[in-house]
């Protein structure tokens, strides 16, 4: 079957979600190796290298790599670089440091696109902090892309938990986005947000969620470069993201190995999928 579009949206078939779901697998995949390899005296292009060998020993290809001239498979961001830094040789990950990875492949012509946030080495409790509430900020969201939501559900759910965790900025300039046959489609998905608004959720949209917080003020600026947007004040930030896919079973986590279960589980309120619900 087509896919079809609704009011703009890109609704996919089950077996369009199958094929996302590979491409999930192998960004899960290149993403962990790649923090396992984070470490000091790594460099940026090190980790750029495992990934593209990562993608192309699954037989799928990098979503970034040449995506309006991007040079990279792989985006590393660290420290105060918010988004879309470029792995370099020279720039090699020191002790302590904050270090970003955003990665996307396609599969039979389907994306699917995630990042996380890991420390290098001893990192402060700070930074730790950060990188925590970054990542439970993104599981919250999540929980909320349930059929019969709307839009504004995952965005105020994403603000609410960023809020309640401390005094974080939350960056409003990059926002997640809807994800299938492209990796950037409708609709954005902003990570602030009154609820109950926006487009509903229905049974088989897939999104992108990427909240991006940041130790101080949020505010912006892209570096000379063209790519690599960093934080106006020097302040550390991290970035997670994950490709969701909005199921009638609930919400089916395409870019995490188990599918999501044991992020769900681990927020409070929030119920794991069963197994047997897990699209396979």
């Amino acid at each position: 079957m087509a896919r079809r579009r609704r009011a703009g949206i890109e609704v996919k078939t089950d077996s369009q979600l199958a094929a996302m779901r590979e491409a999930g697998l192998v960004v899960a995949r290149a993403l962990a190796a790649c923090a396992a390899a984070a470490e000091p005296g790594v460099s940026t292009a090190d980790l750029d290298a495992i990934a593209a060998a990562e993608i192309k020993g699954a037989g799928a290809r990098p979503s970034f790599l040449g995506y309006h001239g991007f040079p990279a498979t792989i985006c590393v961001s660290v420290n105060e670089e918010v988004v879309h830094g470029i792995p370099a040789p020279g720039r090699r990950i020191r002790d302590g440091d904050v270090v970003s990875i955003d990665c996307g492949a396609i599969v039979a012509g389907w994306h699917a696109d995630a990042a996380l946030t890991t420390g290098a080495g001893a990192i402060s409790g700070e930074a730790a902090g950060l990188i925590a509430a970054c990542e439970r900020a993104l599981w919250q969201g999540m929980a909320r892309a349930r059929p019969g939501g709307r839009l504004s559900d995952v965005s105020h759910a994403v603000e609410t938990a960023a809020r309640s965790a401390g005094w974080y900025g939350i960056v409003e300039d990059y926002v997640g986005h809807g994800i299938g046959s492209e990796m950037h489609m409708d609709p954005p998905v902003p990570n602030i947000g009154r609820p109950r608004r926006g487009p509903a959720l229905t049974a088989g949209m897939a999104l992108a969620v990427e909240p991006l917080l940041v130790l101080g003020d949020p505010a912006t600026r892209l570096l000379d470069d063209g790519w690599t947007v960093v934080t106006e004040e020097g302040g550390w930030s991290a970035h997670f993201e994950h490709t969701v896919a909005v199921t009638e079973a609930g919400p089916w986590v395409l870019t995490a190995e188990d599918g999501g279960t044991a992020g769900f589980a681990a927020l409070t309120g929030a119920a794991a999928l069963p197994a047997s619900a897990v699209l396979r």
